[in-house]
């Protein structure tokens, strides 16, 4: 029999090769992550490592971790404390942790300065940022910061909830004298007569309503709300921890709203809260009943903020906020959550 022309094997070859590569995927950076996790990747997540942070502001990681379901899958868990969503976005820039957790405001912050990362998940809508006096304080209103000294820790949800309430009154920053001090020591501050007031973060806001301190201003509308963010490596090289992730935050989302009371202890034994304070933070202020999908809504908030970033200086042009937030989410894993595997 006559062999085919050098020229058909050859083509043969090419088109059994682009099968072969079309049929495995290809890489398509942080955006083609979900497609390889709803089945690209068989890989099994038992035996891998995942470092990941936990906060007393995210009482969704709390309980994550307090449960074990991520190390009950076999995988082999880095739990690293977040005090913020700055000292979050540092663990995630320096990569002590694939997975942070952080305010949206922040979230878009270091998008928006060129660290790698995108938001997979919604953890929460809270109510975490209000503005924070003394008892005996004559502020009341907004207007009274002038010319005072107040407690913020920049790069954060009050940060720039402080910078939207001094709006409201005509006021900026110019017309304050920052203390960037992060959260705790931002209320020790308070305390010790240091700062006239703190643009404070649950739950030590609530620990400090307890001692008799006034939460003088408060506006849901000024928070954003709780991003869970990965870093672009992590989504692209290990999709399938990158889905488990996003399904254990569904899971605990379900069992923290069929066991509101055992939620709120674990936040107090975390946290250090008398135990009605932290059911006062899970009922009232946290808002973990929301959508775990990350999309336009977050983003619409996002929107109002990014222009104070560009206003401060804090990220050089608006084309770079426009730039983040078109790019920040990934919404692939939250679309096809299965919480049910860990039944």
């Amino acid at each position: 029999m006559k062999k085919p022309p050098s020229f058909i094997l050859a083509l043969v070859s090419a088109l059994v090769a682009a099968l072969v590569l079309g049929a495995c995927g290809s890489d398509d950076g942080p955006d083609a992550a979900p497609a390889a996790a709803a089945g690209g990747s068989d890989r099994p997540v038992s035996g891998q490592t995942l470092n990941i942070d936990y906060a007393t502001y995210n009482p969704l990681s709390l309980i994550i971790k307090e449960k074990g379901w991520l190390e009950a899958e076999g995988v082999e868990v880095n739990w690293v404390q977040s005090a913020g969503s700055n000292k979050a976005n540092e663990a995630l820039r320096a990569k002590a942790v694939d997975v942070g957790s952080t305010a949206g405001s922040a979230a878009l912050l270091a998008r928006a300065n060129g660290s790698p990362i995108q938001a997979i998940a919604i953890y929460s809508q809270p109510e975490w940022a209000t503005l924070v006096v003394p008892k005996n304080s004559d502020i009341t209103e907004v207007a009274d910061l002038k010319g005072k000294n107040v407690a913020a820790t920049k790069g954060t949800d009050p940060y720039f909830f402080l910078l939207q309430a001094l709006e409201t009154a005509g006021l900026s920053a110019d017309d304050i004298t920052v203390q960037n001090l992060q959260h705790a020591d931002g209320w020790a501050a308070l305390q010790n007569g240091s700062v006239d007031a703190w643009a404070g973060l649950d739950p030590i806001t609530a620990g400090a309503e307890e001692e008799g301190a006034k939460l003088f201003f408060r506006n849901v509308d000024f928070n954003s709300y709780g991003f869970l963010n990965a870093t672009e490596d992590f989504i692209s090289s290990k999709p399938e921890l990158a889905q488990l992730v996003v399904d254990v935050y569904e899971r605990a989302r379900a069992w923290a709203a069929e066991n509101t009371d055992e939620t709120a202890k674990i936040l107090a034994d975390v946290a250090g809260l008398k135990l009605p304070v932290a059911e006062k933070v899970i009922a009232e202020r946290s808002n973990l009943d929301v959508s775990g999908i990350p999309g336009p809504t977050q983003v619409g908030v996002l929107e109002k903020i990014g222009p104070i970033f560009v206003d401060l200086g804090d990220v050089a042009s608006q084309d770079q906020v426009d730039e983040a937030l078109s790019t920040l989410i990934n919404d692939g894993f939250a679309k096809q959550a299965d919480p049910d595997r860990f039944e």
